[in-house]
């Protein structure tokens, strides 16, 4: 990799390397997370966009507007009714107790089936929405990988928001697919990025599996 190709590209290879640090921030469920992801998708807003892959592009928009939204959801914290666990309680934690909540951190837990449900159903609508107008709409080469790894990643970037343990699972297929579409399109560090960011995504679904068995 020469001097010249780091100069022409430096914009993506910074992209890259703070998505690694957000997916890593991700498998520790550290917050910080947020931040550094708002500044990785505003690199890949221009990434995307001198590169034709519009639907991605718009994804990245999405993505900073889901990142505050996921800032706010992981550090607010959860209410609950005192007498839930009054009896687990020392007198000095009692005192801690305001008008009758206790408070706890936005926690890892497996997807219900009516949410499920409604997410395939949001998942397939805007599939199709992004497809039509990238094919008839616009010039991208890829209307239909572009539109499925974009709509699957909005699915899949709320239920991380919401601590949702299958987000993995989603960002393993996904991570694929776009590896494939990126080394198509020449976006070469990006292409090593989702091959980091399946091989991480792994390791993310077994991580946080501990925390569904400490839950």
């Amino acid at each position: 990799m020469s001097f010249n190709w780091l100069a022409d590209n430096y914009i993506e290879v910074f992209g890259a390397v703070t998505g690694i640090i957000y997916v890593f921030l991700e498998i520790r469920q550290d917050i910080w997370l947020w931040p550094v992801g708002i500044i990785t998708t505003s690199v890949y807003i221009w990434v995307f966009f001198t590169s034709k892959i519009y639907a991605d592009m718009s994804l990245q928009v999405y993505y900073l507007v889901i990142s505050i939204l996921g800032w706010y959801w992981w550090a607010r914290k959860k209410e609950r009714r005192k007498g839930e666990r009054e009896k687990e309680l020392l007198p000095e934690q009692d005192e801690v107790m305001n008008n009758g909540v206790n408070d706890k951190s936005l926690q890892v837990t497996r997807l219900k089936f009516n949410t499920g449900a409604v997410l395939a159903v949001v998942f397939s609508v805007i599939f199709a929405a992004i497809w039509l107008i990238l094919s008839r709409y616009t010039d991208s080469p890829v209307p239909i990988r572009d539109s499925f790894v974009t709509s699957l990643s909005i699915v899949a970037t709320w239920m991380l928001a919401r601590k949702i343990y299958e987000h993995w699972l989603l960002w393993i297929i996904i991570n694929f697919f776009s590896a494939v579409l990126f080394l198509t399109r020449g976006l070469y560090p990006t292409f090593i990025l989702y091959i980091v960011y399946g091989v991480m995504s792994f390791a993310g679904l077994k991580e946080w599996k501990k925390s569904l068995m400490v839950n």
